[in-house]
């Protein structure tokens, strides 16, 4: 391996659609680094003396699928994680538990197991079981109990089945941690559909339109907001504990 190779790999490889979701985890990175690699955003540096490597792929299957191949083109991990957020579809969840995919499905019966041998400790906000990839940003509570039935699944985003398929693929592992942004509390607001590009990105115009045909949107904006940054804390404090025995587990 040549220097100019040696210094692009990294350790483990993450995928993540919105650059919220893995804000608060980068934060406690040294030597932190952001650049973009076509169409993506990459940002990455040490943490522990692992290096890490983060795709920013934006919302849905093809685009995360599309990120999780460029990652692994750049950087050679030798793990390769889908993280982010994901709506809960157990009424027991709450904002910030933790869940671990141990098996993956979609809409259109595409399955894939997962090895994993974390167990799970509901009572302590860690959950373990199959994780729905769905087409689209499931939105009323009323969808999400449908989903559980349908599917068997406890907790439903948008991207882990592509990368999770990218790197077995590959012959690397791979591992879905996710947060709860939003439970089975109540709807998330009609907004948050148009407001939120396809890149996750916060849309002015769209933002501004609501605001305008719907004042108390701002409340609702405002408290989705909240849960976010409540759950990108709480998965920043999970992987500080996966991320170093994972790397080690490897070597």
């Amino acid at each position: 391996m040549n220097e100019a190779t040696d210094l692009a790999h990294a350790d483990i490889g993450i995928v993540s659609a919105l650059p919220i979701e893995m804000g608060a985890f980068l934060e406690r990175c040294d030597r932190q680094r952001k650049y973009t690699g076509g169409k993506f955003v990459f940002r990455g540096g040490r943490y522990d003396g692992v290096r890490i490597a983060v795709v920013e792929s934006g919302l849905g299957f093809a685009n995360a699928r599309t990120a999780a191949q460029t990652l692994l083109e750049a950087h050679t991990p030798p793990w390769l994680l889908s993280c982010g957020f994901a709506g809960a579809l157990l009424p027991e969840m709450k904002i910030g538990d933790i869940v671990i995919a141990d098996s993956l499905v979609d809409p259109h019966g595409q399955q894939l197991a997962v090895d994993v041998s974390m167990p799970a400790d509901p009572d302590r906000g860690l959950f373990v079981g199959r994780m729905l990839t769905a087409d689209q940003m499931v939105r009323k509570v009323e969808e999400k109990q449908a989903l559980a039935e349908e599917f068997g699944a406890i907790a439903v985003e948008m991207e882990s089945l592509a990368v999770a398929q990218v790197a077995r693929d590959s012959g690397i592992p791979f591992l879905a941690v996710r947060t709860i942004s939003d439970d089975l509390s109540a709807d998330l607001p009609p907004e948050v559909l148009s407001v939120v590009g396809s890149t996750g990105t916060m849309r002015l115009g769209a933002a501004l339109g609501s605001i305008w045909k719907r004042p108390g949107s701002v409340k609702d904006m405002w408290q989705l907001r909240e849960s976010a940054m409540k759950a990108a804390e709480r998965l920043a404090s999970f992987l500080d504990g996966v991320i170093k025995q994972l790397h080690e587990a490897k070597h």
